[in-house]
C-alpha cells in the first residue's frame, strides 16, 4: 500500500514537471504576444485633429519598410521623435502630437515594425534599426540638426529612447512610465516562470541610461500599476547629470491626464531647458 501511494506521489510530481517544462516552452516560443499587442488599423490621423502632416515611409537598416507620419510647424523651436509604447500604434498619439504641435515643435510618430501600416514583426533589435531609421530622417532627409531633437519614449518607448539616445546626441531625453529592463518586469509579473533566463528582448534601460551625455527627464507615477514607481527612481539614480525627475499621478495608462497641468508645464518647461543646454554647448 505505501509503495502504491508513493509511486502515485511520484508520478504526480513526473506529471507535473512534465506541464510546467511544457508551459516554459510555450512561454519562451510565443513570449513576442505577451510583449508586444500592436494594432494595424488606423482608425484617425492628424488631420482628423486639424494638424498638417506628411505621410513618411521610411527603410530600416534591413530593409523592412515603416510608415510615420511627421508634423511640421512653421519656425519651429525644436524637433520631438516620439516614441509609443507596446500597444495600438501611431493613431492612438494624435493628441500627444497635438500638445507638441502646440509648444511650436515638429514631430515624428513612427510605427515600429509590425505596428499600424509598418511591414515586419516586432522585435528588440528590429525596433532598434526602426529607431535609427527615424533619426536618419530627421537629421539626413530633413536636415534637422541633432541638438535641436528631442527623443521622448513613453512605456517601451522609453526603453527604445534610452537605447537610441546612448547611440546618438540629441538635446534631450524624456523616459516615461520606463522600466529598468523587460526581464525585471517579467519577473514581478510572473514570479513562478524563470523569466530571467526566457526573455530575448531585454531592454536594458537601466544599463542604456548611464551613457546619456544629454539632458534627462524620467517621469513616472506612483500609481502605476504595471511598472513600479521603484524602477523610475532607478533609472533616475543611474541617469548622469543634468537630470529631472517629474512624479506623475494615476495609471500606467492615464497618468498625463491625472497629473494634468504639472504635467505638461514640467514636459514642455524640460524641452525648452534641454534646447537651451544644448545650443549653448554648440560650437560657434
Amino acid at each position: 500500500m505505501i509503495w502504491t501511494l508513493l509511486s502515485l506521489i511520484l508520478w504526480f510530481m513526473a506529471a507535473g514537471g512534465l506541464i510546467y517544462l511544457v508551459a516554459v516552452g510555450l512561454l519562451f516560443l510565443f513570449q513576442s504576444r505577451l510583449i508586444y499587442l500592436p494594432s494595424r488599423l488606423l482608425w484617425r490621423t492628424p488631420a482628423d485633429a486639424g494638424l498638417l502632416y506628411e505621410d513618411v515611409r521610411l527603410t530600416a537598416a534591413d530593409g523592412v519598410r515603416l510608415h510615420a507620419w511627421y508634423l511640421p510647424v512653421p519656425a519651429a523651436r525644436g524637433t520631438i521623435l516620439f516614441f509609443h509604447g507596446n500597444a495600438g500604434n501611431i493613431s492612438h498619439r494624435v493628441e500627444t502630437a497635438r500638445m507638441f504641435h502646440q509648444w511650436q515643435l515638429n514631430t515624428l510618430l513612427i510605427d515600429y515594425r509590425g505596428y499600424g501600416q509598418s511591414q515586419g514583426r516586432p522585435s528588440a533589435p528590429g525596433i532598434g534599426r526602426d529607431a535609427d531609421a527615424a533619426w536618419r530622417f530627421l537629421t539626413e532627409g530633413k536636415g534637422k540638426a541633432p541638438n535641436s531633437i528631442i527623443l521622448f519614449g513613453r512605456s517601451l518607448g522609453a526603453a527604445v529612447t534610452g537605447d537610441l539616445a546612448a547611440r546618438v546626441h540629441p538635446a534631450g531625453a524624456i523616459l516615461e512610465s520606463g522600466f529598468t529592463s523587460l526581464p525585471d518586469i517579467g519577473a514581478l509579473i510572473y514570479p513562478w516562470w524563470p523569466i530571467r533566463w526566457l526573455v530575448r528582448d531585454r531592454y536594458p534601460t537601466l544599463h542604456n541610461i548611464t551613457r546619456l551625455r544629454c539632458p534627462v527627464l524620467i517621469a513616472h507615477s506612483r500609481e502605476d500599476e504595471l511598472i513600479p514607481f521603484s524602477h523610475g527612481e532607478r533609472l533616475f539614480q543611474a541617469a548622469p547629470e543634468p537630470k529631472f525627475f517629474l512624479e506623475m499621478t494615476g495609471s500606467h495608462r492615464h497618468g498625463v491626464t491625472a497629473t494634468g497641468m504639472t504635467y505638461t508645464r514640467a514636459i514642455q518647461g524640460f524641452i525648452e531647458e534641454a534646447l537651451a543646454i544644448s545650443a549653448s554647448r554648440s560650437p560657434e
